[in-house]
């Protein structure tokens, strides 16, 4: 059981109890070098790790931002099903529509390893950031509502929403490991689980409004519920070890933090290739899986398969990160991808109605969905001993990613409009997602033998 500890200023942090993480390391360096008299040490009892009532607020504030900033990037199958068939936004490119979503996951993935440098040199600003952000992401909603052309949308509801979404989002990843030590795996799966609740309520929300008051009044319904949840859930986010107040001509660390070991470590480029490809599997089904079950069934089907799809993840991020704690994660890795790509080319393969959608929604979703829970696993053994690190290399793994939520729906798109020139009439692959359907699975086969390599390149203890 964890107990409470001291933290003097401004000479030493003590960190007997819990890991370091970069901005700790950061604050120990700034106090290592301080010329105040011993006279001036102030002492400051900090919350106990793992456990208490400030480190689950902490991790309850850090789920609603998860279901915020990542349950409305994951409905957005259903905005673009709205817009490819309603104007002013039907005459435009499919592609570009289907570009909007991804560009802000994009954004969203890509901004952590920018943003872990940034705070590490400034982590005075981090909560002031975030409040930054929500106000980005709210202005960015409001204003696309008034958008008349899909490269407006991109701009707004892409790269002005993710990077708000981004500033709000990542402070929480960079605090985890200041809240939870022995539990940090249950913590993360709970936070990552907010993307799973929020994948589930969004599209319902979203599709209700959108039959109800079109587009643009949806747009500015969100902003409105977005910067009030948010604001709440930001009340609740701070850091257990209080961030140095930096005097003027104080020097501050680098931008760049000298000796980022987990760049040099053969697990991290493994690992992140693997994340990389498993993202390709994961993401094209996240975007286009509500059109699919619209060509069965209804757009009410539509909008409760996909939140059917988002929800599973729930279960699949606490469960993978509650078992990442207790087992080898390369092999909860394999597991994940394998089972996905069995339910790719099974389930969805041969998928023609209803009840067989639902299934594979349920099971690629808790499966490929619960992915992102061994991310602070494997980042931790890539920092490892400098675990000052885990976060930036968490970040850094998770770039790629953003990579993937781009790569994977345009490659999908090109060949779902392929295969719609096409006629089917076989078992496997109806209206056209074949070759989509195919292009999943086989991602998700290689992320399996990623995950070997992953456990191949493990340093060895």
């Amino acid at each position: 059981m964890s107990t409470a500890t001291s933290i003097r200023e401004p000479y030493s942090v003590p960190q007997s109890d819990v890991e370091l993480t970069s901005l700790d390391w950061q604050r120990n360096e700034i106090a290592a070098s301080s010329e105040h008299p011993t006279s001036s040490v102030n002492v400051q009892e900090l919350p106990p790790v793992d456990e208490g009532r400030k480190a689950w607020l902490f991790c309850f504030s850090g789920f609603m931002l998860e279901s915020l900033v990542w349950g409305f990037g994951f409905s957005y199958g259903i905005f673009q099903g709205y817009y490819t068939s309603h104007p002013p936004f039907n005459t435009e490119s499919h592609l570009a529509i289907a570009a909007v979503g991804p560009t802000a996951l994009a954004v969203q993935y890509g901004a952590g390893i920018f943003l872990a440098f940034f705070y590490g040199r400034y982590p005075d600003l981090m909560k002031k950031s975030m409040w930054f952000g929500l106000a980005l992401a709210t202005s960015s909603l409001a204003l696309s509502s008034f958008a008349k052309s899909v490269w407006l949308l991109i701009a707004l509801q892409g790269v002005g929403l993710g990077f708000g979404g981004a500033l709000c989002y990542w402070p929480v990843i960079f605090l985890v490991s200041q809240w939870f030590v022995q539990r940090k795996g249950l913590a993360s799966g709970i936070v990552f689980a907010g993307s799973g609740i929020g994948g589930f309520l969004f599209p319902l929300f979203v599709n209700a409004l959108l039959d109800r008051v079109g587009h643009a009044w949806t747009l500015r319904i969100l902003a409105l519920v977005q910067v009030i949840l948010g604001g709440i859930a930001l009340l609740g986010v701070q850091p257990r070890i209080p961030p140095i107040n930096y005097r003027r001509g104080q020097q501050r660390p680098a931008f760049i933090p000298p000796r980022l070991q987990f760049f040099k470590r053969k697990v991290f480029w493994t690992f992140s290739a693997t994340a990389f490809i498993q993202a390709m599997s994961y993401f094209p089904v996240s975007l286009y899986i509500a059109i699919f079950t619209a060509t069965i069934s209804s757009p009410l089907s539509a909008t409760v398969v996909l939140s059917l799809f988002n929800s599973s993840g729930v279960v699949g991020q606490i469960l993978i990160g509650y078992l990442s704690d207790k087992f080898p994660y390369p092999w909860i890795m394999f597991v994940s991808t394998m089972g996905s790509a069995i339910a790719a080319f099974l389930l969805w393969g041969f998928a023609d109605t209803l009840a067989r959608v639902f299934a594979f929604a349920i099971i690629f979703g808790g499966l490929s969905g619960g992915f992102s829970s061994v991310t602070f696993a494997a980042a931790t053994e890539a920092a490892n001993p400098n675990l000052e690190q885990a976060g930036m290399a968490a970040s850094a793994a998770t770039m790629f990613k953003g990579v993937a939520a781009v790569v994977g729906p345009i490659v999908s798109g090109i060949l779902l409009e392929a295969g719609s020139k096409s006629v089917s009439t076989g078992p496997y692959g109806k209206f056209g997602f074949g070759s989509v359907e195919i292009f999943v699975g086989s991602c998700a086969v290689v992320g399996s033998m990623g995950s070997i390599a992953v456990l191949a390149t493990r340093p060895r203890v």
